[in-house]
């Protein structure tokens, strides 16, 4: 059986078999020629389909393990799209400390539309249980969860959904296929923010889904090309580009993030450091039991938010931006940043702190980043 790393390399598309190109040709076609109108071509318009993106879209199928896959304009966009397959009068049941979009969708949006949500602590299951009502129509998990890295059984929340014919969904983002592959423990469809670890290079905007069955990849499809939510040709070539080296990439990072996380552990002046890898970390167990790795995303707390500003303005190699997974570290303040669109109240309800900060850890010497954010917190 081919190994995921060869996959990334050899994913069918890789050698374009018309000109025997070392890379997916970039078809910047709105439409396509009809030359014989009773027997309509494969492409006919590229919101409907484009050869450049189906090579990605059959490229995440392959490293996800599902039935069909899709290419959409951002993450927000590709899970936005997913949650078109409910309609008014549904629930759903989601991990409460989900990303701050995915939450604003949910309580501004398609809370308009008579789609209603719980949120619970999936770290509890008997919570995920208690949370069924009869109109309950799906389950959404973010494992880890952003910013928080708490960790949900997948295998058994979905396992519970499908006894109830419930659609299962994971957002997949923070590990990436390279570590974690939800279709195979059950569930029925994952998403992706593709700008982050997947493109891996701060330059494209994309989100992808694979859905595990046909019937559910049927629907997905008609949802894309109904809304038009998809992503372009060029988009699609430069994330194919980055995705080539994810494996490199992710084994690295994680090596540094690991260091990283052990490092603040350490500190006395750090109240608390969030990472799977972590001894400490409470759902480290079940992160090992579904993944092949702890990510590269480590989330800790310096006290206050003036403290943590202070960290935020003195840093040197990181970004200080929005953001995660690429190959310069990007250094985040949830509060002010992803989770901005969250009510403080809610924010501090999910540990969502003022004195919270992310580290999405990069490419670049581990020692280097450790010294630059010794000296920022020491300032």
């Amino acid at each position: 059986m081919t190994k995921f790393d060869t996959k990334l390399i050899h994913f069918g598309s890789e050698v374009d078999a018309a000109t025997g190109a070392s890379s997916v040709p970039i078809y910047q076609a709105s439409t396509f020629h009809h030359h014989d109108i009773y027997n309509p071509p494969e492409y006919d318009y590229s919101r409907s389909g484009n050869p450049t993106r189906q090579a990605l879209e059959e490229y995440i199928t392959l490293l996800e393990g599902g039935a069909r896959g899709f290419a959409f304009s951002s993450g927000m966009s590709a899970i936005s799209t997913a949650f078109m397959l409910f309609s008014a009068g549904d629930h759903l049941i989601v991990t409460e400390d989900v990303y701050g979009g995915t939450y604003r969708l949910l309580t501004q949006i398609l809370s308009r539309m008579n789609i209603e949500t719980t949120f619970v602590d999936m770290t509890d299951l008997s919570a995920v249980k208690a949370a069924l009502r009869p109109n309950t129509k799906g389950v959404f998990m973010e494992t880890p969860s952003n910013p928080t890295l708490k960790i949900t059984d997948i295998a058994a929340v979905a396992a519970w959904a499908s006894q109830h014919q419930l659609i299962s969904m994971v957002d997949n983002t923070f590990m990436t296929p390279y570590y974690q592959r939800p279709i195979e423990l059950g569930v029925d469809i994952v998403l992706h923010s593709a700008t982050k670890f997947l493109g891996g290079h701060s330059d494209v905007l994309a989100g992808l889904a694979v859905a595990r069955t046909e019937e559910l990849g049927n629907q997905l499809k008609y949802l894309q090309n109904g809304l038009g939510t998809v992503l372009g040709a060029q988009e699609s070539w430069l994330l194919m580009r980055g995705m080539k080296t994810l494996g490199a990439r992710m084994e690295r990072s994680e090596t540094s993030a690991r260091k990283l996380a052990d490092w603040l552990q350490g500190r006395s002046d750090i109240p608390a450091v969030y990472y799977p890898g972590l001894a400490s970390h409470p759902g480290r167990e079940i992160q090992e039991k579904q993944s092949t790795g702890y990510g590269a995303v480590v989330s800790f707390d310096v006290g206050s938010q003036e403290r943590a500003k202070q960290v935020l303005s003195r840093v040197k190699l990181p970004l200080v931006a929005v953001s995660l997974g690429a190959v310069e570290s990007i250094l985040s303040y949830p509060a002010m940043m992803s989770h901005a669109s969250m009510p403080a109240e809610v924010r501090s309800e999910r540990g969502i702190t003022d004195g919270l900060l992310r580290f999405s850890v990069g490419l670049e010497d581990i020692e280097d980043l450790i010294e630059d954010l010794g000296q920022a917190l020491e300032g």
